[in-house]
């Protein structure tokens, strides 16, 4: 079983990096560690985008590009092993008009395939993106039907509570339908509860024998490759399957969408108020 200590928790506030995922090298690779890949998931307008920023950085922006569905990974310590996590932002999924039936672009799906544990979200101020993920969750079953499926609740926007549409109940009665952990949280004021959760998922991962040996490098493109370019570290070769592999932004992608968002509250801010027409 593997648990965060203290030593552990500590890189969150100091020294964070944030990198792509590395590509193989050469035919041999073999770094140590191991990976958890997280998956995060829901619809749109619910806060994906904001809750994995605000776990790996502490901070919050609340104006962001339209999501392009991210790879994130930073390296830390977890029972004295060196631990690659690696966090997959995702396009919105939708339903099908008059119909529970999910609606996503092929990435989202690619993801799925990928991932040792899934971050389902909500916006608590929004019905219907909670109605979306009992047929959700039931997809991610048809990609993994006999798989133990590490899974994670967040109603999202908890700061909003008059605005809210959802109750906790209804959260804590669904989580416990699909089998997995739930948490009501706010991206906006909250960093401890976003970072409690995502580390209770990890800590599920590693419970149910996720993560592989070293990084890995995403949904990956080449699914029939020769066994022996990096064997199961660099390869995902489940069934088959072609996964291509997913944007991977670095530091100054980052750097540039929090500077994008801050320059249009400032100009928003700042902005002289429309003369009164008498």
């Amino acid at each position: 079983m593997w648990h965060f200590s203290t030593s552990a928790i500590a890189p969150y506030s100091t020294n964070f990096l944030l990198v792509p995922i590395p590509e193989c090298p050469g035919p041999v690779c073999s770094p140590p560690g191991k990976a958890i890949k997280i998956v995060v998931l829901g619809a749109s307008s619910v806060g994906k985008t904001a809750l994995v920023v605000r776990f790996l950085t502490k901070r919050f922006i609340g104006d962001y590009e339209a999501n392009t569905g991210s790879l994130y990974s930073r390296q830390f310590t977890l029972d004295g092993e060196e631990i690659s996590l690696q966090v997959q932002d995702t396009p919105y999924v939708a339903l099908e008009e008059n119909s529970e039936v999910i609606v996503c672009q092929e990435q989202v799906n690619r993801s799925i395939y990928w991932a040792d544990g899934f971050v389902c979200v909500y916006s608590i101020t929004d019905h219907a993106s909670y109605r979306i993920i009992r047929p959700l969750y039931q997809h991610i079953r048809k990609i993994h039907p006999n798989a133990n499926i590490p899974l994670l609740l967040l109603g999202n926007k908890g700061d909003l509570l008059r605005a809210r549409q959802v109750s906790p109940d209804e959260g804590e009665q669904l989580a416990g339908e699909l089998g997995g952990s739930y948490s009501e949280v706010s991206a906006r004021e909250n960093f401890d509860s976003v970072n409690d959760a995502f580390q209770q998922l990890c800590q599920l991962v590693g419970r149910v024998g996720g993560g592989g040996s070293g990084p890995s490098v995403g949904p990956s493109a080449n699914a029939n490759a020769n066994a022996g370019a990096c064997s199961s570290i660099c390869v995902e070769k489940r069934r088959g399957l072609h996964l291509a592999r997913p944007k991977s932004p670095n530091m100054q992608d980052l750097k540039r969408r929090l500077k994008q968002a801050l320059s249009s509250k400032s100009r928003s801010a700042t902005a002289p108020a429309p003369a009164n027409n008498i």
